[in-house]
């Protein structure tokens, strides 16, 4: 989903699991045993910057050089760059045109809705609130900004506050899955049985043959991640199509392996959702995070999780 849109690319690098193998002196070689990989494995071609993008940043950088503009119109040409540079993956130069714009208009809610997404990708949460709280002051039914604090209170680990942010969220449009899943994801901090119980309720109520409602068919039980890939694939019309439809399933199935504690597929998920370079979604974004987040809680030298010693090939 685009942060652009209230969703919402850092290039992920696809590394392929090793097959675990031995040498041996003898003529016969022994078994191979292949490591975990992601089920039904699809790939897009990563999204490369547009001429209309490079365009766009040149014709406002253009008009904020030499135009004679007032204070509102110098903002809303920040802002507007602002949104090619983040499309673009330039996030940096994105922020600084956000902070421009603000200093232009200081009641623009678009603006204070950015910088709290790139705050609570760098972790600091109490920022990332105060920002969220000046969006929704000015703009008391921005949906996405309940949506974005809501999703910064989930990654503070300050689950019932996001749960009810969440919740305005999800029924301003519960025909949404995605509304839906981050509901569930919210609500599972508390309570993983009333989460489940919720979320078939949705989607008994709302679900259709849309393929995003596959995402929430995957967590509640109804397919599997197989079946899953192949609902992603169907009437698919160009790579773009394709790159955004697979920067949202692989980040959903990372977290859905990483609730089962299967940490190695999670974490190759994470990185193929960054893989397609689709910077602007939302999916795209929290993938980077919850790596950096996996990084920092790594097993101890010498552990194992579950999959990794199901996995292991018997000694040789």
């Amino acid at each position: 989903m685009s942060v652009s849109k209230g969703m919402g690319y850092l290039l992920g690098v696809l590394v392929l699991l090793p097959l675990w193998g031995c040498s041996s002196s003898s003529q016969v070689e022994p078994p191979k045993v292949t490591q975990p990989q992601p089920t039904s494995l699809v790939l897009a071609t990563p999204l490369q910057v547009s001429y209309q993008s490079e365009l766009a940043l040149a014709r406002l950088g253009q008009m904020l050089g030499e135009m004679e503009l007032t204070p509102e119109q110098r903002a809303e040409l920040f802002y507007e760059r602002a949104v090619v540079f983040d499309r673009v993956g330039l996030r940096s130069l994105a922020r600084l045109d956000f902070n421009r714009a603000l200093r232009e208009k200081p009641d623009f809610a678009e603006a204070y809705n950015f910088i709290g997404v790139y705050l609570v990708q760098q972790q600091n949460y109490d920022e990332a609130y105060e920002a969220f709280d000046s969006a929704l002051e000015l703009a008391p039914d921005y949906d996405y900004a309940y949506l974005n604090r809501g999703i910064a209170l989930y990654y503070g680990n300050r689950p019932s506050l996001s749960i009810s942010d969440m919740k305005r969220f999800y029924e301003a449009q519960p025909e949404d899955p995605y509304r839906a899943l981050w509901f569930y994801l919210a609500e599972r901090k508390l309570d993983e049985s009333t989460a489940m119980s919720h979320l078939r309720d949705h989607l008994n109520k709302h679900g259709d043959d849309a393929w995003n409602w596959d995402l929430v068919r995957l967590y509640t039980g109804q397919i599997n991640a197989t079946q899953l890939m192949g609902s992603v694939v169907k009437g698919v019309k160009d790579n773009r199509e394709l790159a955004e439809r697979l920067c949202e399933t692989y980040f959903y199935l990372g977290k859905f392996e990483l609730f089962k504690g299967n940490r190695k597929e999670a974490i190759s998920y994470f990185k193929l959702a960054l893989a397609n370079n689709v910077y602007d979604f939302i999916e795209h974004r929290y993938a980077l995070l919850e790596l950096e987040l996996m990084a920092r809680k790594s097993p101890p030298p010498g552990s194992q999780t579950q999959s990794e010693q199901n996995s292991k090939p018997a000694a040789l």
